[in-house]
């Protein structure tokens, strides 16, 4: 029996693990999907949770949920890779071979990169809306706030989802005009780039936001 190892089950890995379940002869072939979380986050939806269009629970799945039968999963840390000998090492001192290896981690953000942005302000007055933790904190902040300047900063590059500081721009000129408070709200897009959009990934950022604002 050869061996197909996923090592990640977010978006990536989840959509390999269905893709390659398909196409590889269940006799030949055993599946097996690593990753450390259990729960699956639907990370465009962190977007519209300062919003309130989305709750936390909306965005929040149990990534079994999405592996077809056939595959298994193992939820464990990875501790090393040894590619000479064709193995993975996990946390719990496990260690898995394979013959075709699928690497699917993803991204994390990195705030401690930039000097004082994780200070005493952290999720007081300075927010992420790439963690579930940076939504829900900012969410809370918006249902109190009377207004002033809001400033949504591009420290750096890459990030995940280019265009979606701009997109936030635009949910929070709707939402505070809603509110009836868009006078009191001076709001500031601010990017190292010489241009509002990247050259890339745009069209997939808008379609993903776009569907999911209209299946809600």
């Amino acid at each position: 029996m050869k061996k197909l190892l996923i090592l990640g089950a977010g978006t990536g890995g989840t959509i390999m693990a269905n893709k390659m379940r398909k196409e590889l002869p269940r006799e030949e072939w055993s599946i097996t999907v690593v990753d450390k979380v259990k729960n699956h986050f639907y990370q465009p939806g962190f977007l519209f949770i300062p919003f309130g269009y989305y709750k936390k629970e909306d965005v929040i799945k149990p990534k079994q949920n999405f592996f077809p039968v056939g595959v298994e999963s193992v939820f464990q840390s990875i501790d090393r890779i040894d590619i000479e000998n064709n193995k993975v090492f996990l946390a719990n001192s496990e260690v898995l071979g394979y013959d075709i290896l699928i690497i699917a981690t993803g991204t994390k953000i990195n705030p401690e990169e930039t000097p004082g942005l994780k200070g005493e302000l952290w999720y007081k007055n300075v927010f992420d809306f790439y963690t579930i933790e940076g939504a829900e904190a900012l969410a809370g902040f918006f249902k109190t706030w009377d207004g002033g300047n809001l400033v949504v900063n591009i420290v750096d590059n890459p990030i995940k989802c280019p265009v979606a500081p701009l997109e936030f721009s635009f949910y929070a000129d709707a939402f505070f005009s809603e509110r009836g408070m868009r006078d009191k709200v001076k709001i500031s897009y601010v990017t190292p780039l010489s241009g509002a959009f990247t050259s890339q990934g745009h069209l997939n950022c808008w379609e993903v936001s776009l569907r999911t604002r209209i299946l809600k």
